[in-house]
């Protein structure tokens, strides 16, 4: 239900941004929300975006990381910029369809998850 791309490699201090499409229009969706997971680490929460287009932006990343959608695209974007090696990492998106409960930047409010997309940041 959910797809992600616009992965790929870039050089330090370089931009990309990231796409998730959905499966219904995202306003449908309570919250919606990416994450990133580093080799050997956990997954870590990095934005949210709710319903009412309220956003949530993990402080590791606040200021360099903007989160939108577009209900008429069905898709959910996560705009990177200033990245660092250590942004490297397969990044996800994530819905909470309804009834999601905990931090918004948790992994355990959502339920439904896409396949990930590779970003690594080289020096």
């Amino acid at each position: 239900q959910l797809v992600e791309s616009g992965g790929g490699s870039v050089q330090a201090g370089g931009s990309l941004r990231l796409s998730c499409t959905t499966a219904a229009a995202t306003y449908t969706y309570t919250y919606l929300g990416w994450f990133r997971q580093a080799p050997g680490k956990e997954r870590q929460g990095v934005a949210a975006i709710a319903w009412n287009e309220t956003t949530t932006y993990a402080d590791s990343v606040k200021g360099r990381v903007f989160i939108s959608k577009d209900n008429a695209k069905n898709t959910l974007y996560l705009q990177r910029n200033s990245l660092e090696p250590e942004d490297t990492a397969i990044y996800y998106c994530a819905a909470d369809v309804g009834g999601g409960s905990g931090p918004v930047l948790g992994t355990g409010r959502y339920d439904s998850w896409g396949q990930g997309t590779q970003v690594t940041v080289t020096p």
